[in-house]
């Protein structure tokens, strides 16, 4: 056994093992690797806490995701998951710990934490139990959806929620993107770079994006229509979507033929499992915290997407100065009861 952890495969349940070995305690159990995520690891390290990142299903979060970041202070090229890469550097470089996978499953014993992570090696599910003294949901927001019939059906065959992930696929092709924030205005620029026409949905009589992002909708010209005060009833098409149907008629027909859609209309916080260990939640879903990012479990903490300080501003910069003070909150923590957290004790794998 060694500091990279124990992984269980399967056929070794039931057997009575030390799975939370010494050194599988950490001080600090960053969950997720978002702008949060990765600026908590780097003021974990540089306070010297035992510190270790759970990438998650995304590395880099909504960030990374973004494409593009121009009002990030000092990242000049534009490049968000070139940002999101080099604060994983700084990260490491100061001594966190990455792994990849999920944390599926959150416990609390006493004054301990109980994390399983699990992820795919050589096409079978392994699993590594740690041990924390502290942790932060750094989780960010699921993407909200239509809630329309056949959506879950099309997605992927014409439906998506990311328009860097799957937009390429489309080049030359004609979409619709649904939104009326910067997600949308965002993508419906990017997309710009390789679809034939863009169709941009906007719900209201007005976009709540940036100035400068309408600005930048405005100068690609025809090439992007926004249909306003406009909704999707339905979703048509046989084996893959082909044809919106809207709440307004477009050209004399409320049948619009696209060969894709992305939904870019905002995301709801996760927050499982900040359930899983008792923390409160806000009266919007979010898991509330004080300004120190502490939740009413002690040694949980939350930053970024997955809580409501800045209200609707969610921002990299935002996310990243939360996980600073979480980390900072963290380390107080744990320099005032360390020694009375996370006793070792034999634990049954289940």
């Amino acid at each position: 056994m060694t500091g990279s952890g124990v992984w269980f495969f399967p056929e070794e349940n039931n057997v009575i093992m030390r799975a939370y070995m010494e050194n599988d305690i950490y001080d600090f159990l960053i969950i997720g690797s978002g702008a949060s995520g990765l600026s908590a690891a780097l003021y974990a390290g540089r306070y010297r806490l035992r510190t270790l990142v759970v990438i998650g299903p995304e590395f880099g979060g909504a960030t990374a995701l973004a494409g593009e970041i121009w009002n990030y202070p000092g990242s000049l090229s534009g490049d968000s998951y070139a940002l999101m890469k080099d604060m994983r550097k700084q990260a490491e470089d100061n001594g966190a710990e990455m792994q990849n996978g999920l944390v599926t499953s959150l416990k609390r014993e006493g004054d301990c934490y109980f994390a399983d992570i699990r992820k795919t090696k050589d096409s079978q599910e392994v699993s590594r139990k740690v041990m924390a003294k502290s942790v932060l949901l750094a989780t960010g927001a699921e993407r909200k959806k239509l809630g329309l019939a056949r959506e879950d059906e099309l997605k992927g065959k014409g439906v998506h929620y990311c328009v860097t992930c799957d937009g390429p696929v489309y080049t030359g092709k004609i979409i619709a993107i649904v939104g009326g924030g910067d997600a949308s205005a965002k993508g419906a620029i990017l997309s710009a770079q390789y679809a034939s026409k863009i169709y941009l949905l906007v719900r209201g009589d007005k976009m709540r994006a940036e100035p400068s992002n309408q600005e930048r909708l405005k100068d690609l010209g025809e090439k992007v229509e926004i249909l306003w005060n406009t909704e999707i009833k339905e979703l048509q098409g046989e084996q893959k979507l082909e044809t919106l149907l809207l709440t307004k008629e477009h050209n004399g027909s409320p049948a619009l033929p696209v060969d894709g859609l992305f939904v870019e209309i905002g995301a709801l916080p996760s927050v499982a499992l900040a359930k899983d260990v008792g923390a409160e939640l806000d009266p919007l879903g979010y898991v509330a915290v004080t300004p120190t990012m502490h939740t009413n479990v002690q040694g949980f903490y939350a930053a970024g997407d997955t809580v409501n300080l800045f209200g609707a501003f969610k921002q990299t910069i935002t996310s990243a100065a939360m996980g600073t003070v979480a980390a900072t909150s963290a380390y107080d923590y744990v320099q005032k009861n360390g020694k009375n957290l996370c006793k070792i004790h034999e634990k049954v794998v289940e």
